[in-house]
């Protein structure tokens, strides 16, 4: 671990900053969307630009890089989010906002695909694991202790959105100054849809589900605050409770699923998590109650990202792991993007509790389906599964193809353990 910081503290101390900046703009839309007055579905329509732009972002950002190069990346985005995180209070219209989000979504995922691919340059096989967890928690920490920023200033005015635009400039500095080389840049071409469907139907459908699921998190959570009535100190703590969840189950969940049939995990995890859903609807405006049913709803749906690409790679040959990962995550990102709108829709017809039933509704059809698929498919033997790597759903396809190589590299150590201690027997 010394090691990894030693050579990455820049990156990752980039990486924080830019996860602050973020992880602040997306609650404070929320809070700042209620002020002007802004319905609902106008604000599920901001709210989902941000993963149109993240989903274009992610496949569009590997040629800009190798057209220009990583610096040149880096630097036009920073002053492009910069500018748009200032423009939001001067240019308070749900269009010029869905506008906002569609580019700071774009620039987003460029930016962490060339930071994903520096990362991923700057280390070895032996510390690839500790890299991808080290960078979960950064991200984490990130957005967590972007919602206590919201304290500091009054979400009706320009403090609170000058600060992400300092922060993600400040970011690019420990980045840009690293003496860490450029890496070259090479991806993976995606599986296609058909054939990634066909190997693990319960692996595709469970990214959609969960991508609208991560999404209305992601994106509505504020809404929801701000529509039932929550202060701005308390819709910070919801939202933060979300993402320590995620953060405190994200290694118990990794642990199991290496020692269990993962469908029947998969099943759990959706049951906990819709059912701490419905707890949430019936629990009404206690905060207290809020903060620990978000809490369990954060800590099923964030692992199940990372579970989810396991059990896809149980069926899959190592050569094949990176190609699946990025259809994965296409699927993903399209239903993140539907997420905020339905949850918009949802909350529009019978309140904000629709926002909790909304995502009942996802946990526990993926619970049911996974239920299902156990009687079409016989259980991969433990012994024989792909190792689990911790990965976010925040993370672009440089970060899943890391840790896809992490998983490989894993398995076939564990191989080749078990083939010596046989060998020794």
């Amino acid at each position: 671990m010394i090691q990894v910081l030693a050579s990455s503290w820049a990156l990752l101390l980039g990486m924080l900053l830019l996860m602050v900046g973020n992880g602040i703009q997306g609650t404070l839309l929320g809070i700042r969307g209620g002020i002007e007055g802004f319905s609902t579905f106008e604000m599920s329509l901001v709210m989902s630009a941000y993963f149109v732009g993240f989903l274009g972002g992610s496949r569009m950002a590997p040629e800009l890089i190798r057209r220009v190069g990583h610096i040149r990346v880096f630097a036009a985005l920073a002053s492009l989010i910069s500018a748009v995180l200032i423009l939001y209070p001067a240019l308070a219209h749900p269009i010029s906002w869905t506008v906002g989000r569609v580019l700071i979504g774009f620039c987003f995922s460029a930016v962490y695909v060339t930071a994903e691919s520096w990362l991923n340059n700057s280390v070895t096989n032996q510390t690839r694991g500790q890299a991808l967890s080290l960078y979960m928690i950064v991200q984490m920490a990130g957005i967590v202790s972007a919602q206590g920023l919201l304290l500091v200033a009054d979400p009706a005015g320009f403090i609170l959105f000058i600060i992400p635009s300092v922060l993600v400039s400040i970011s690019f500095a420990p980045i840009l100054l690293s003496v860490t080389p450029t890496p070259a840049f090479e991806t993976t071409k995606p599986m296609s849809l058909r054939d990634l469907i066909r190997i693990s139907p319960t692996g595709a459908v469970g990214m959609f589900l969960i991508g609208g699921v991560y999404s209305a998190l992601f994106g509505m959570a504020s809404v929801f605050g701000s529509e039932a009535g929550l202060s701005v100190a308390e819709i910070s703590g919801f939202i933060a409770a979300i993402y320590l969840g995620g953060l405190l189950f994200q290694f118990p969940i990794g642990w199991l699923s290496d020692r269990m049939d993962r469908r029947t995990l998969i099943l759990a995890a959706g049951v906990i998590g819709g059912a701490a859903a419905i707890a949430a609807m019936a629990v009404g405006g206690s905060f207290a109650a809020l903060a620990v049913t978000g809490a369990m709803v954060g800590g099923m749906s964030n692992p199940l990202y990372a579970l989810l690409i396991a059990y896809t790679n149980d069926y899959l040959e190592p050569e094949d792991m990176a190609a699946a990962s990025g259809g994965l995550m296409f699927i993903n990102g399209v239903g993140a993007i539907l997420g905020p709108l339905v949850t918009g829709w949802m909350m529009g017809v019978i309140g904000p509790q629709g926002f909790f039933l909304f995502i009942a509704v996802l946990m526990l059809t993926l619970a049911a389906y996974a239920a299902y698929r156990m009687t079409q498919r016989a259980a991969v033997p433990v012994d024989e599964t792909a190792s689990y790597a911790p990965v976010l759903p925040t993370a672009t396809p440089v970060a899943v193809e890391v840790a896809q190589e992490f998983a490989i590299e894993t398995a076939e150590d564990e191989a080749e353990s078990a083939e010596l201690s046989s060998d020794a027997a």
